[in-house]
Order: C-alpha cells, then sequence, then structure tokens
C-alpha cells in the first residue's frame, strides 16, 4: 500500500476498496481532483474533474464528496465567510491559516501536545476527538502590496 507523507492511501482506487466504497470513474476524479487542488471548492472539484469526464453531472460530484468525507478520505472545512472547501489531507488534526485578502489557505501542522491539542476548560461531557483551528490574516503577496499601498514610492523628480 502506497502511502503518502500525511499517512493516508495515496493510489485513489486503493483508497475506495479500503473503505469499503464501492470503485466508481466519478469517485476516482473527485478523490484525484480533491488530491490536486487541496482546499478546492465545489465548483473546482466539478471543473477538474469535468477535465477527464466532461459528462459528470454536478449532483454526481456533490455526492461523491458527500461520501468521501462521510468516510474520511475527504475532509471539509468551512473557514468563516467561505464556502466549503475540501483537501485529501485527514486524520492528523491539522490546522488552517487563511488569508483575509485572497482567500489562499494554507495547511499548518498542530504544534503543542497530542490531538487535540488544544485542552477546553470544560468538556461538558463530550469526548472530544478533534480541534479546529483557523488563523487569519494576510499571506506573504497581500501583505507586501497592503504595506506598499499604504507607503507609496515617492515620485522622483524629473
Amino acid at each position: 500500500m502506497a502511502e503518502n507523507k500525511h499517512g493516508h492511501e495515496s493510489d485513489p482506487t486503493a483508497a475506495l476498496r479500503n473503505s469499503s466504497l464501492r470503485v466508481t470513474k466519478q469517485r476516482v476524479a473527485v478523490l484525484e481532483a480533491v488530491c490536486d487542488h487541496q482546499h478546492a471548492d465545489t465548483e473546482t472539484v466539478i471543473h477538474a474533474v469535468r477535465e477527464h469526464l466532461p459528462e459528470v453531472s454536478h449532483q454526481a460530484v456533490y455526492d461523491s464528496l458527500h461520501t468521501l468525507t462521510e468516510v474520511g478520505l475527504v475532509r471539509c472545512i468551512q473557514p468563516s465567510g467561505s464556502v466549503a472547501r475540501y483537501e485529501r489531507r485527514v486524520g492528523d488534526n491539522h490546522h488552517h491559516l487563511v488569508c483575509r485578502s485572497c482567500s489562499l489557505i494554507v495547511d499548518i501542522d498542530c504544534t503543542v501536545g497530542q490531538a487535540p491539542c488544544l485542552t477546553p476548560s470544560h468538556d461538558a461531557g463530550f469526548v472530544i476527538e478533534q480541534a479546529e483551528v483557523t488563523f487569519w490574516g494576510l499571506c506573504p503577496d497581500c501583505a507586501a502590496s497592503t504595506s506598499s499601498s499604504r507607503h507609496p514610492e515617492p515620485a522622483s523628480a524629473v
């Protein structure tokens, strides 16, 4: 079994079989699209799938995303104010950096403690399985752009 650096099966067909899912060309194409386009929204996934399967319906992609998420082959994240995004990196309790300007999403590893890496002040009787943290800010390109727009270059004397 070939696994990638995040510990999940890298072959879509094998991953589907190992999850006891029927292997269909739509599911394989959706899983490949999510692998190729990390943090993609549904429209991006649909577009990527249609490059290989032009006849696939929106509903088939939505159904596949739902099924793949349900069995843990895909993770759905939805930063505040954003549409749902999908990623193949699952099971490691990582977090995300989100640019407020361009909406770039970057994975960030959990750096403190074991999963979940945050301990709430009380658990209200819950058995906690995961913590989800989203860090917000500006990516390097947007920060540089914002900085340069705040400090325009002085006009040169001609």
